[in-house]
């Protein structure tokens, strides 16, 4: 079984060590009246727009082996299509995971611009959907609607999308949305359609998820309840006659030994002790941020109290904004958390670690070979 991994591009900003999280790299660094500089490293000038550093993370992520990366959208990076568009003259096989909320844009000019993006780069482009977490941020984008109306919302936008890029003139009169003749023009509706990563751990989003997404993206949970979500949305396609595979979005601090690895874990921890009380906050209806926030300590005051299974360490939230739970070891113990989660019914792997340029690096190059030599081996044991 092939096993794709994609590693995730920093939009948001870019660390230059899990150690410290707060030194940013790239043009991210505030600038000062003293410093107006593009680019900082440690404070100092590096030389570096953001848009170069993470083109030569994207590069790293291609050289080393991963199939392409994921372009987070929140109200604080820039626009993923843009990005991504910029990337693909940077780069020749590296895949774009373009992630946003449908509502935010008109479906048939979704289908349009994305199926351009296909045509410009040979079909590159993936989906990944995030239907939205309510609350402050939802708000930012004027978005006030319930959150199953959300999900609700989202199934017709990729009823339309898929209509009117592949079985059009395609018309639908929906409760959020209404077309009629839609289509796009021959030379962009011969294009692939981007497969669909989905988001979401609610009722609300496996029955969106069971109809389109191609691949369920979860964050990394405990294995078990991981597995029983897994269950679910595949169990909701098969009734539909469709079949899903499975995705794990998670962070990584893999080093040569377990030592190091949990002393970086523990450096990052202490180093943010000053925001950790609010680390632990949640403004919003999301079913899977309160399934994270259910698995951790808010009031931690050791980094090992976070540890709640052999490498697996939920304060990863306090390093970066995001999921909390991660997994922490040397190469092999990575490497073995990895395969437990295929074992599991992972196919898809969206990996992360600080700072991104370097971890690109290590992972590509120390953890993903010892995944791929054992599914080989257990590919031809199976011949």
């Amino acid at each position: 079984m092939s096993i794709d991994f994609f590693w995730r591009l920093p939009t948001h900003g870019c660390s230059t060590s899990v150690r410290n999280p707060s030194l940013t790299r790239g043009d991210w660094a505030p600038l000062t009246e003293g410093n107006q500089a593009p680019g900082l490293y440690d404070g100092q000038p590096d030389g570096s727009t953001y848009i170069d550093h993470v083109a030569q993370i994207a590069k790293a992520a291609e050289i080393s082996g991963f199939h392409g990366g994921l372009i987070p959208s929140f109200p604080m990076t820039d626009d993923p299509w843009v990005i991504s568009s910029h990337l693909a003259r940077e780069t020749k096989t590296f895949r774009f995971m373009i992630a946003f909320q449908p509502g935010f844009i008109n479906p048939v000019e979704t289908a349009r611009l994305t199926a351009s993006l296909q045509r410009a780069t040979g079909g590159r482009a993936l989906f990944n959907i995030i239907t939205g977490g309510g609350g402050p941020s939802q708000l930012w984008w004027g978005d006030s609607f319930a959150h199953d109306d959300r999900y609700g919302r989202t199934t017709e936008f990729l009823d339309i999308l898929k209509g009117v890029w592949k079985d059009g003139p395609y018309s639908q009169n929906g409760k959020f949305y209404s077309v009629e003749n839609g289509q796009l023009p021959a030379a962009l509706a011969a294009t692939d359609l981007p497969e669909i990563y989905f988001s979401g751990s609610s009722d609300a989003a496996l029955a969106s998820a069971s109809k389109h997404a191609d691949y369920y993206l979860s964050w990394l949970e405990p294995f078990e309840q991981l597995k029983s979500k897994f269950g679910a949305v595949k169990e909701k396609t098969d009734a539909l006659g469709r079949k899903i595979k499975c995705s794990v979005r998670v962070d990584l601090i893999a080093r040569p030994t377990e030592e190091e690895a949990w002393a970086d874990a523990k450096a990052g921890f202490e180093a943010t002790a000053h925001k950790r009380s609010d680390s632990f906050k949640q403004a919003s209806d999301s079913v899977g941020a309160a399934r994270q926030a259910a698995f951790k300590a808010s009031d931690a005051k050791h980094y090992d109290e976070l540890i709640i299974g052999p490498n697996l360490w939920t304060g990863f939230s306090l390093l970066r904004g995001g999921p909390a739970l991660g997994i922490v070891g040397s190469y092999e113990q990575c490497a073995q958390k990895l395969d437990e989660l295929i074992a599991l019914g992972t196919d898809s792997f969206i990996l992360a670690g600080t700072p991104h340029l370097e971890e690109a690096y290590r992972v590509g190059e120390e953890v993903l070979p010892l995944v791929r030599g054992r599914q080989a081996s257990l590919s031809i044991a199976a011949e």
